[in-house]
Parts: structure tokens; C-alpha cells; sequence
């Protein structure tokens, strides 16, 4: 059959594309010869009026629109999300809705045991699809890093001084000197957060990974007095949200990041368009490690709530802190966001909300502090930013 290319290198042959079935189509050639591909796009019709496609002439109503994201400048493209990525944070929402109601108490950051006059806090968590990355680049060093980041960032948030850390690493067949980078990084990470590498466990699964592919999780332990657990319940309104920055994108929204590069067009080895480094050295920047900068911060006194900027953003992670009936009001423009996620952005064409909603936006952990202790820690000399206030209602608002 002969076919005959339009656009900017698609060819149309005896598939005909458009949106959603939204239109109707009344060539016979249509009813009886083509079969339609119904993709949840938008799309520009194209003008093939007197082009022969499949030896016939048909109008460009009949050639109907092709799909957005693989033209070339002649198209209106629809901006990538997280749910088409494959991530639905609302699903991930109302699971952790049912388990709490099998299991009350869950829902916070980290796990909280009572130990005599102390809490025990855990946390579990992995890396996600910044693996994927971490193959492709052959960056293996630093993705230790990020999963003790992942976890002992999140049992800060109640206070709570790490003690310990598990990894557990699970592969098809085993390669000893690509585990030994691994387990450097989860060293580092350790050592970063002032808390021991207590063991691990290390699975080889012939046959359930990839070659040359592995995952991993992590697990830690941390201790807080009771007096001292920080849970929100001080929270009240006029009280001062500060940001302390990220490195980037740390280890949330790669499914998204991912769909974004393949967009793109660019490789992770081109540079991030602007700056002196590449898309690869950009995107697998390690977590920052919070620990020793917030526990200081906190020993000083006057911290209410402190939420741990991961997946779902801003939009998700600081109302968790919340007393009910509290929001708040961040303040758009208060601290520099990060290339990577101006490039994020522009590349996906993606909206505000979802940027919000997925990613840490360059603030990467957000204390809730008294006016005094906002100051102080402005004040201080580490970076740090005043992105926000509590005010009277439900969420997150921006101004």
C-alpha cells in the first residue's frame, strides 16, 4: 500500500487518528477501509486537501487530527501530567485513607512506638523510577544517598533523632562491584544523618529484574522524647512557613520526568538548556539529607510542624502538619526555583497546579515556626526562605 508522509515525519496509512472518538466521520472509505486510533490527545487537524493518502483524496476533515506530541510546531500540545505518566496520587490518597482506618494512626510521616518516657519513629521508603535513570546514566554512587535521605527525612519531622538505618537491595544476579557503589551511597547517607548502618538484606532473583537493572528500600529508626514530639497540634494562625532548599528534584515525579525527557527530544547526556551541567548530572543530583540542619533548628525551640516536601508537593505534604481547620498561604516567587524545574515546565508544557502537586519546586522541607523563630532562623546564615503563613481554612492557597 502506498503511503505518503504530511507533517513533520508521520505517515498516514490505513490508520486514521484522532482524539477520544469525539468525531463523527461520513466517508464510506472510512466505514469500510480504516481503523480508528482513539488517543486521549489534543491535536490540530492538518490541511490535506488534495494530498493523495492511501491512493484516495479525502478532505482534512477525513484525514482527521494526528497526535499532538509528534509534530513539529504546527500543533497544539497538551501538557504532561502525573496520573498519564502512571502515578495517580489521588489512588495513593485514598489507600493510605483505608489502611488508616484499619489501622489508626497511620498517615503521618513516620510511625510513632511509645518506649517509656520516649517515641520510637519509623519510616520505609524507596527511591521510585530515579532508578531508571540511575541505569541510563551509570550514576550508581549517589543513589544510596537517596534512600536514606528519603526515610530519615521524614522521621525528622516528628522530632525525632535517627538511630538507625535497613537497606534492602534485590537484584536478578548479583554484581558485586555495581551493590559495592550502591551501598557507598547508603554509607554516605548514613554518615550525613549521624545514624548507624545496621544491616540489610540482599536478594538475587534470577529472573524477576532486568539484567543489570536492581531495586531498593530502605527503612529507619529514630528516637524523640514525648515531650518534645512535634505533631502540629501548636500550629495556629500567623505562624511562619520557612523553606529550606532543595538540590533539585530529588526522588519524586520521575515517571513524569521521564515522559518530560522523551518529549523533549534531548538525551540525558545534552545539557540542561541554560547551564553548564547535563540533564543526567541535573536530575540525579542526590536528596539533601535534613537532619543535622533541622535537629539543630529545632533544639533552638519555636518549631510547630515540619512536612516533608516528597510526592504530591506542596499541595499534599503541608496540610498533613495541619490542625484542621488551618491552611496555607505560600508566597509565589519567595524563593529561586531550580532550572531542572523551569526545563520540567516548559518541556512537558505543564500547568502550575501540577507542578505544585508533583514536585518540591526547590523546597524540599518546610518548618511551621513562631514569628521569633522564623526570624532567628532567617537570621542564622544557612539558606532559608519565608515562603508562606497559616491562615483560618483547609489546604494550600498561593499569592
Amino acid at each position: 500500500m502506498t503511503t505518503t508522509t504530511v507533517g513533520a515525519n508521520i505517515e498516514i496509512s490505513k490508520y486514521a487518528i484522532r482524539p477520544s472518538c469525539q468525531k463523527s466521520y461520513s466517508s464510506s472509505f472510512y466505514a469500510s477501509t480504516c481503523k480508528f486510533l482513539c488517543l486521549p490527545r489534543k491535536c490540530t487537524t492538518l490541511s490535506l486537501t488534495s494530498r493523495k493518502v492511501d491512493n484516495r483524496k479525502h478532505s482534512k476533515y477525513e484525514v482527521a487530527c494526528l497526535v499532538s506530541s509528534n509534530l513539529g510546531g504546527t500543533t497544539e500540545q497538551e501538557g504532561l501530567t502525573y496520573k498519564e505518566a502512571g502515578v495517580d496520587i489521588d489512588a495513593g490518597s485514598e489507600l493510605v485513607r483505608r489502611i488508616a482506618k484499619m489501622a489508626p494512626g497511620i498517615g503521618g510521616f513516620g510511625g510513632l512506638f511509645p518506649l517509656g518516657d520516649s517515641y520510637l519513629v519509623a519510616g520505609t521508603d524507596g527511591v521510585g523510577t530515579k532508578l531508571k535513570l540511575a541505569f541510563e546514566t551509570g550514576i550508581h554512587d549517589t543513589i544510596g544517598i537517596d534512600l536514606v535521605a528519603m526515610s530519615v527525612n521524614d522521621i525528622i519531622t516528628s522530632g525525632a533523632k535517627p538511630l538507625f538505618f535497613l537497606d534492602y537491595y534485590a537484584t536478578s544476579h548479583l554484581d558485586v562491584d555495581l551493590a559495592e557503589k550502591v551501598i557507598k551511597g547508603i554509607v554516605d547517607g548514613c554518615q550525613q544523618s549521624d545514624c548507624a548502618l545496621l544491616g540489610g538484606e540482599t536478594a538475587e532473583m534470577p529472573d524477576f529484574y532486568a539484567n543489570g537493572e536492581y531495586d531498593l528500600s530502605g527503612f529507619a529508626v529514630g528516637i524523640v522524647k514525648k515531650e518534645s514530639v512535634i505533631n502540629g497540634k501548636n500550629i495556629s494562625v500567623g505562624d511562619v512557613l520557612i523553606g529550606l532548599p532543595s538540590s533539585g528534584v530529588h526522588s519524586n515525579g520521575f515517571s513524569l520526568v521521564r515522559r518530560v525527557l522523551a518529549r523533549s527530544g534531548l538525551s540525558l547526556k545534552d545539557k540542561l538548556p541554560g547551564e553548564s551541567t547535563t540533564l543526567g548530572e541535573a536530575l540525579m543530583a542526590p536528596t539533601v539529607i535534613y537532619v543535622k540542619q533541622v535537629l539543630d533548628i529545632i533544639s533552638k525551640g519555636g518549631i510547630k510542624g515540619i512536612a516533608h516536601i516528597t510526592g504530591g508537593g506542596f499541595t499534599d505534604n503541608i496540610p498533613r502538619v495541619f490542625p484542621k481547620g488551618l491552611g496555607a498561604l505560600v508566597y509565589e516567587d519567595s524563593w529561586p526555583v531550580p532550572p531542572v524545574f523551569k526545563w520540567i515546565q516548559k518541556a512537558g508544557m505543564i500547568e502550575d497546579a501540577e507542578m505544585k502537586r508533583t514536585f518540591n519546586m526547590g523546597i524540599g522541607m518546610v518548618l511551621v515556626a513562631s514569628k521569633e523563630a522564623a526570624e532567628r532562623i532567617l537570621n542564622e546564615g544557612e539558606t532559608a526562605y519565608r515562603i508562606g503563613e497559616v491562615i483560618t481554612g483547609d489546604g494550600v492557597s498561593y499569592r
